[in-house]
């Protein structure tokens, strides 16, 4: 059995939410509240405390998401998933740095919202598909910009470099100063967007 405790403020949605979910066989709700101070205060009195809690975020006094740690130190082993209007990136790390498990859209049906709850108490971490997005493009590296293609003496400098030479040696080559040959050699790994002379030998710049 799950013992489900709610927190939304929103008297219609947490009808709706306690009106589906209590009815479900899986489900024992044994908390309901407005807020999370309202939560937090009738927890101690309970015999079967909230082992799965569904939040939101935009709450009275504190949100969804400031709510997480005092909840978590009061209920160390039940599970946090918020149902939120919010799906902006930030809230939705915020929520997950701060110890929820989950991410639910306040628009996901509610046989949805069942579901994604069962999978918590199996062990999983159902999100959104908007909200997996996020979570996505923020593990996703950032695209490389096009390359800038090389002068014909920074490609001279880049020949040297593969050839071993020294900047010194380099410079004596081309006929130029060391200085010289650093500026160019700067030129050259911004538009290669590497960082030091290894970086441009192993990625194998040859013109």
């Amino acid at each position: 059995m799950i013992y489900l405790g709610i927190i939304e403020d929103q008297p219609t949605i947490r009808e709706a939410l306690t009106g589906y979910l209590c009815a479900q066989p899986e489900f024992s709700c044994v908390l309901s509240a407005a807020s999370v101070e309202e939560f937090l205060a009738a927890v101690p009195t309970m015999i079967h405390r909230p082992t799965l809690i569904l939040s939101d975020i935009g709450l009275p006094g504190l949100s969804g998401i400031e709510g997480l740690v005092p909840l978590r130190q009061l209920l160390p082993t039940a599970e946090v998933v918020m149902l939120s209007v919010y799906s902006d990136a930030q809230r939705v790390f915020d929520s997950l740095r701060a110890g929820a498990v989950g991410y639910l859209e306040k628009d996901t049906p509610l046989p949805v919202i069942k579901e994604n709850l069962l999978q918590v108490a199996a062990g999983g971490s159902p999100m959104s598909p908007g909200i997996a997005r996020h979570v996505i493009r923020y593990f996703q590296p950032a695209p490389r910009l096009a390359l800038e293609p090389l002068t014909a003496r920074e490609q001279d400098i880049v020949r040297g470099i593969e050839d071993g030479l020294s900047y010194q040696r380099i410079a004596d080559r081309l006929f130029l100063s060391i200085d010289t040959v650093r500026s160019h050699i700067r030129q050259v790994y911004r538009k290669l967007q590497v960082n030091s002379k290894a970086e441009l030998l192993a990625r194998g710049y040859r013109r």
